[in-house]
């Protein structure tokens, strides 16, 4: 009965069989369906595509050798990722990337513009802070956005228990827990006269430390050059914060040492905050020997061969022209 019912299938006129063309035409109107449905969007799934392409640019910003056409092609890139998560408002990738690229933008091009401009125009010099200030903030709020994405209502943990709130963190999180804590204590770093924000002294500590637990040789070392300053001024923790801070630089040299990676300079913590405090600095730093980046009177083939004072890391990727110089007297 089988094979009967095969020959009579098998010898039926090609009339009776669906047309290939109707075949492909009712698949067509199957995804078209689909796509209507809300189960997939062309839309999004474009965002998406673009987004990704977006969010690998960093490297090619950090590795480009001309830093004035960076800093003018930044803002652009960073518009538009902002653009996209406007549309895509959970794209992990995207929101790491605008963390990390507000942070860089910041520290790179505003933040040393008003060290630049200080000793002439103080009032100048402070509102290209507060912009700097903004900047890291909003990098801050898009690192607690990346995070949220996987472990949903870490943000205000962070605010009550934060070393609870870090623990369900994993090694994939790393780069977002170092990004997010490096754009805070920027932003606390130049706003020390903002208790509330000083406040969130333990999200920083409780994120960072996480990172290091997780993974210690992140970015060639970069959580131990993060460390290396912030153990200085790090309160409630045992320990002289001299050791501390040189038990991570001991690692980072180590790591270095096995990588061959190059070095980069630790960020400062800034403390000024009025005229005041910002002309005690300045004669402190001048009596001191310490502060001047190129000597007014210094040949510029003195300058090149000048020492530099530290060879700690920076994870910000300042460039090595930035590094301070012995002061002439």
């Amino acid at each position: 009965m089988f094979e009967l019912k095969r020959r009579l299938m098998t010898n039926r006129s090609s009339s009776d069989r669906p047309l290939p063309g109707l075949r492909t035409a009712a698949a067509g109107m199957g995804i078209l369906a689909l796509l209507l449905s809300g189960c997939a969007s062309p839309r999004k799934i474009a965002i998406n595509m673009v987004g990704d392409a977006l969010a690998g640019t960093g490297t090619t910003f950090a590795a480009d050798p001309d830093p004035e056409l960076v800093k003018e092609a930044v803002p652009f890139g960073l518009k538009l990722m902002e653009a996209l998560l406007a549309e895509t408002p959970e794209h992990k990738d995207l929101l790491l990337a605008a963390t990390s690229g507000f942070t860089q933008y910041a520290y790179a091009f505003v933040e040393p513009k008003a060290d630049k401009i200080e000793d002439v125009d103080f009032d100048a010099a402070e509102a290209t802070r507060a912009r700097a200030r903004k900047l890291y903030l909003r990098a801050r709020d898009y690192g607690l956005r990346s995070l949220e994405v996987r472990h949903k209502g870490i943000s205000q943990r962070l605010l009550t228990d934060p070393t609870a709130a870090v623990a369900a963190t994993g090694k994939k999180d790393v780069p977002n827990l170092y990004w997010t804590a490096a754009a805070w204590g920027a932003a606390i770093s130049l706003g020390l006269d903002d208790p509330e924000l000083v406040a969130d002294m333990p999200a920083i500590e409780a994120m960072i430390d996480r990172a290091l637990d997780l993974d210690e040789d992140y970015e060639a070392g970069a959580i131990h050059t993060f460390l290396i300053t912030y153990e200085m001024i790090r309160q409630g923790t045992a320990g002289e914060p001299a050791d501390r801070a040189r038990k991570h630089f001991d690692r980072f040299g180590t790591q270095w040492r096995t990588t061959g990676r190059p070095l980069r300079r630790p960020r400062r913590i800034r403390f000024r905050r009025n005229p005041e405090q910002a002309g005690i600095q300045r004669t402190a730093r001048k009596s001191l020997g310490g502060g001047c980046r190129r000597p007014p009177r210094m040949a510029a083939a003195e300058h090149r061969d000048a020492t530099p004072r530290t060879v700690a890391a920076e994870p910000h990727r300042r460039p090595l022209s930035r590094i301070d110089r012995p002061c002439q007297t």
